[in-house]
């Protein structure tokens, strides 16, 4: 297993303790322990570092050269995406994911490394960008970092930032067209080129009953769509599914919930000690609700650090002792576990005590050495959902007519596409559980596909979504949270009659 490179000077340690986080994060979904995570996250890290070093030496600065390769961290989750496929061909496979394993083998994934006009469209617009502009893109889309903070971290002025983004989006649209009418096509395909171009210039112009048809059973087409189409709120996962392939959707709800509880998202109206407040925003800027505080020396980045391997190693899931779930009543939205930071350079993980990449939940997650199952079960079974499973004796009436509902549950779809939808569900419990399942109806022809921090079982309509072993219990008055991605056929994507343990909840 390959130690992490030293950083050459200064910058490069600001890079990988940018980069470290995102890495171990998509390493984390691609395997099947902490343990294996770390492993991969390493091991792919530093061949990306490779990678880099050997793209900037042989570039030529100053010159305005269109740069060849992807923004830093695309490169290294590609690196990691890279190494798995390597562990597969290697014996090592037993350490992944098993969707991820499925996916390695099939037509899909021979795409990314196929011939490059055969790659999706996505991945090819954005190596066609100039190095800046691919890097602010990919940060402020895929990595829902607020434009104040995109603009520090790239030497940008905040002021013009915004319209700096909006123009490298119309530039990657471009790109993209010039790229789906290069790729190899048939014949009606290509008959849809020119209105698909036409129809995702603008959120007012309606799509054609014949185009809509041909873009449900054209995966080609509709991933350019979803790329042209820069008004629908489709780029982040067209870059992410682009870019990464499987698990990219996972991964931006990660990173979208990672992000937000790092910035103070919660209290929305935090101001900066010195009064300076480069990083946060205007709190009623979309893109800047939170505040964010000034990056510190390095001492204190060695802090967190250790701070943060010292509560990965403390025994809250093996010990046998049930763990105490602090409720996050206090908040205003989601909170996410402490993300882990850059680990020493040189070193080796041992055991499961591995920092494990942040898995955002709003309940505060106890570490495991069992991964959470985010892929729905391929052969439902009918899963009944269990009375009395919260700790304490539920209040006569609960759920019941007449009586408060049980939960409240928080449903929102984040993303969606001809296809299919992404969706959130935030569930606020009035009892302390021990374990729970959330049941819901999703309309007809839904199907989920893939599901994390919970496990999915189907059955018709009614889907089961059961607790990870690292978020079951729940305090009273706290939160539970999950996502998933399920297929669609129709407009409607709205779940409804949730039930938590078999009780009713009401929608917020």
């Amino acid at each position: 297993m390959s130690d992490l490179p030293s950083p050459q000077d200064a910058t490069e340690a600001a890079l990988f303790s940018e980069c470290w986080d995102a890495v171990l994060s998509y390493a984390d979904l691609c395997t099947a322990g902490s343990t294996a995570a770390a492993e991969l996250a390493r091991e792919a890290f530093a061949q990306g570092i490779r990678e880099l070093r050997a793209a900037e030496s042989g570039s030529v600065r100053g010159t305005g050269r269109r740069s060849s390769r992807l923004p830093r961290i695309p490169l290294l989750l590609t690196a990691v995406r890279t190494t798995a496929a390597a562990w597969e061909r290697d014996g090592q496979g037993h350490k992944l994911d098993p969707d991820l394993r499925l996916w390695l083998h099939s037509d899909e994934a021979a795409r990314y490394t196929g011939p490059p006009l055969a790659r999706p469209v996505a991945l090819r617009g954005l190596r066609d960008l100039q190095q800046a502009d691919a890097e602010l893109l990919w940060l402020a889309e895929a990595e829902a970092l607020p434009l104040p903070l995109v603009a520090r971290r790239l030497g940008l002025d905040p002021a013009t930032t915004a319209d700096e983004l909006a123009q490298v989006g119309r530039l990657f649209r471009d790109r993209c067209h010039r790229n789906h009418l290069d790729s190899p096509m048939d014949a009606e395909c290509r008959s849809y080129a020119r209105l698909l171009d036409a129809v995702t210039r603008t959120s007012a112009a309606e799509t054609p009953e014949d185009l809509s048809r041909h873009l449900a059973t054209c995966r080609q087409c509709a991933e350019a769509a979803a790329c042209l189409r820069l008004h629908g709120g489709t780029l982040p996962g067209s870059l992410a599914g682009g870019v990464i392939g499987w698990g990219g959707l996972a991964y931006l709800e990660r990173r979208r919930r990672a992000a937000e509880a790092r910035l103070g998202t919660g209290h929305p109206d935090r101001a900066d000690p010195d009064g300076d407040d480069p990083d946060g925003g205007d709190p009623a800027d979309g893109r800047g609700r939170a505040r964010v505080a000034r990056h510190g020396p390095m001492a204190a980045a060695v802090l967190v650090s250790l701070l943060a391997l010292a509560v990965s190693l403390m025994p809250f899931g093996d010990s046998g002792e049930p763990a105490t779930v602090v409720p996050d009543t206090d908040r205003g939205g989601p909170v996410a576990a402490p993300a882990p930071s850059l680990p020493p350079v040189g070193t080796a993980p041992s055991g499961d005590a591995t920092p494990r990449s942040p898995e955002p939940s709003t309940a505060r997650r106890t570490p495991s050495s069992a991964p959470p199952s985010r892929t729905a079960d391929p052969t439902p079974a009918p899963d009944p959902e269990p009375q009395g499973t919260a700790s304490a004796t539920a209040e006569p009436g609960a759920g019941g007519s007449g009586g408060r509902p049980a939960c409240l549950v928080d449903f929102g779809v984040v993303n969606q596409w001809p296809d299919g939808f992404q969706a959130a569900v935030t569930v606020t419990t009035r009892h302390a559980l021990n374990s729970w399942r959330v049941g819901f109806t999703l309309p007809d022809g839904r199907r989920v596909t893939q599901m994390w921090d919970a496990t999915a079982h189907q059955d018709g309509t009614r889907v089961t979504a059961a607790a990870a072993d690292y978020n079951a219990r729940v305090a009273a008055g706290g939160r539970l949270a999950f996502g998933f991605v399920a297929t669609r056929q129709g407009t409607d994507v709205q779940a409804s009659d949730f039930t938590l343990n078999g009780r009713t909840c009401e929608l917020a």
